[in-house]
């Protein structure tokens, strides 16, 4: 039997999209094996970087302008729309379908996961909330491309405003959930790469801010990387009575990200497959 008490902590800082999506799958790719270790990875991009969801068109992305703004591109395995991942810290968890947090639908492990969540935010000063329905802001586009502009039911806000983002993906036997945590800095820089008439960016910019906040926002302090790393490991170790080894990645699981950075997130089939 394994000791279900037991999780790796995985810390990859300033990496490169393509790398940090194709970890992640990789990860995912080991979770059904027997001697898998549920897992906690936490970590952050360098250059900054948009990605898009799964099914998100890239039409929603003016590229030339991302190029200018020195930013890259990557289509993450779950789904939902544009994140630029700037000033921030990424979670991600794996678990094999047969943990007790993974247990039952998606919502069920959707909702376990946010207490982790809303744990590790109150040890950073911050009051969040989870709420099962959203009561969505007047003037919210149901398409809009940019993640942060439209809070899901079940997802972290913080007076109101969405604070994390975080989509799922399934496999038959395991689950992929990453989220992103804006920790300071200007969340309308992403309207600098959108699709869409000069005209509009600057009221799509005030729409953003309207709807979404940063850590920073939330709580009045400029926290570090490392500082949100401590309050994420604290949070899910009190949340779900857990300890956490410090480890790097497996060998196979090193050798199948290299490959799928490779062959996949660097690729334009996958990049622009929409």
């Amino acid at each position: 039997m394994h000791d279900e008490s037991r999780w790796r902590l995985i810390l990859m800082p300033e990496l490169d999209g393509a790398t940090q999506m194709a970890v992640d799958e990789a990860i995912l790719d080991q979770a059904s094996e027997d001697s898998f270790v549920p897992t906690l990875r936490l970590y952050s991009w360098k250059p900054g970087c948009l990605s898009l969801g799964y099914a998100q068109p890239v039409s929603d992305i003016d590229l030339a302008a991302l190029e200018i703004a020195g930013w890259e591109l990557v289509r993450r395995p779950t789904g939902g729309r544009a994140i630029l991942h700037i000033d921030e810290l990424t979670y991600a968890v794996i678990l094999p379908l047969s943990h007790p947090v993974a247990a039952g639908s998606l919502i069920d492990s959707y909702q376990r996961l946010g207490q982790a969540l809303l744990a590790s935010l109150n040890h950073l000063g911050c009051a969040p909330r989870s709420d099962a329905h959203y009561e969505t802001p007047s003037g919210t586009r149901g398409k809009a491309p940019v993640c942060f502009e439209v809070p899901s039911n079940y997802e972290i806000t913080a007076d109101g405003k969405k604070l994390i983002g975080s989509a799922q993906a399934r496999r038959k036997n395991s689950l992929l959930q990453h989220g992103s945590l804006p920790l300071h800095g200007d969340l309308a820089r992403i309207t600098q790469t959108l699709a869409v008439p000069d005209t509009e960016r600057q009221e799509a910019a005030e729409r953003l801010l309207q709807h979404a906040t940063t850590l920073e926002g939330a709580t009045g302090t400029v926290h570090s990387w490392n500082t949100a790393v401590e309050a994420f490991t604290h949070g899910f170790q009190s949340t779900f009575g857990i300890k956490f080894q410090i480890a790097d990645l497996s060998e196979r699981e090193q050798q199948r990200s290299q490959e799928l950075r490779r062959t996949k997130y660097t690729q334009r089939e996958w990049n622009h497959r929409v």
